[in-house]
Order: structure tokens, then sequence, then C-alpha cells
């Protein structure tokens, strides 16, 4: 599949600037270990995809860290806002003569490699793949030609995201991903097991 490309948006992990919802309620120091947990994640599920796959840092190009330089070609973010930095890594992806591209963040627990390789394969008989999360925006994006309007005019981070990006595929073929709750805040992970030992100090409070 040398015609796909996956692409992760991650945050350099360091304290007080990661999971800043998650960390109003668990502490800082309890977001970064949750958010290093979903790096973790994010990797095992995608080091054995066969596609070729760029990794996007937030602040920095990481050294020495979990994401292996031999299968991840790694990159600095580029964008005012989350739909700019969206919209410039597609670009720079479609540029490379990339035809199926794929893009997620790096903090969804309820993803599996399997997830990744339905998207593109959707990708074969349609315009964009969308994966809905259940706060209203989307954790995944798949798509074979660069559409800028579905980089603008949105509020990222709100519950208008998923229905404002799907009245701008109006008209086209679009395949919707099994919805799926990304960690935000603490009532999104309080439930799940392997949770647990990060939210220890939660049982004194």
């Amino acid at each position: 599949m040398k015609n796909y490309l996956l692409i992760i948006l991650t945050r350099n992990p360091e304290l007080g600037k990661c999971k800043t919802r998650l960390a109003s309620k668990v502490g800082d120091a309890a977001a970064l270990e949750i958010y290093k947990f979903l790096l973790q994640h994010t990797a095992s599920i995608t080091k054995d995809l066969q596609v070729e796959k760029w990794l996007y840092y937030s602040e920095k190009i990481g050294v020495g860290d979990i994401w292996d330089p031999f299968l991840y070609k790694k990159r600095i973010q580029q964008g005012e806002d989350l739909g700019q930095r969206m919209m410039n890594a597609f670009r720079d992806g479609f540029n490379a003569g990339f035809g199926k591209i794929v893009i997620i963040g790096s903090d969804m627990f309820d993803l599996a490699q399997k997830d990744l390789e339905a998207a593109f394969d959707k990708l074969e008989k349609h315009d964009f793949v969308l994966g809905p999360a259940e706060d209203g925006g989307y954790y995944l994006l798949g798509m074979k030609s660069l559409r800028p309007e579905l980089f603008k005019n949105k509020a990222w981070g709100g519950n208008t995201v998923l229905s404002a990006t799907l009245k701008d595929m109006d008209g086209h073929n679009v395949y919707l991903l099994p919805e799926r709750n990304d960690v935000d805040r603490y009532e999104d992970i309080k439930d799940i097991k392997a949770f647990e030992p990060f939210l220890k100090h939660m049982d004194n409070d």
C-alpha cells in the first residue's frame, strides 16, 4: 500500500501542556502519565500498519522517544489552529504523491489497527471516510484529494465540528466509521479498567 499515508498529530508530552481538560480534574502529573499511556497505545496500533506513516509533533521533533524513526517520518505541525495544522499536513502528503491519506490524533484508546485498515479500505470506493467522536467531533478523517473547506470555519474542540464537516461533504460519497469515545475529560476514562492505575490518587479526594 505504497500510495497510502497515515498522518498522526501528537503533542509533545510535557507537564501542564497536554490533556488540560482532563488535568483540571486529575491533576497535571496524572494527565501527563495518561497521555503517555495513550501515546504508547497509538504507537502499538500503528507500527505494524502497512502504510507510510508521518508523525507531526506540536512543538519539536522528539529524539529517542517511543516513535521509531525507521517507521515514522517525523515533522512539525504548521498552522495557527487545528484546522490549519491538519490541512497543511494533508497538503504535504498529497504534494508528496500519496493518493489516500488518513489522519488521526494520538489519544484514542478506543481505536485498533483494524479500524485504520478499514478506513483505508473504504477510501477505495468513497470520497471521504470520517470517524465520529461521541463529543461531536471526529477522531479520523480520510480523503483522496485536498478539500480546504473541511478545515475552515470550524469551532475546533466544540460539539459542532462533526456536523459542520459533514455539511461540507454534502454531495460526496462519505463512509462513516463506528462512533468512538476520545479521551478529553475525566468522565471519558473513569469507568475504563485500563486507566485505573492512573486514578488511584482520586480515591483519596
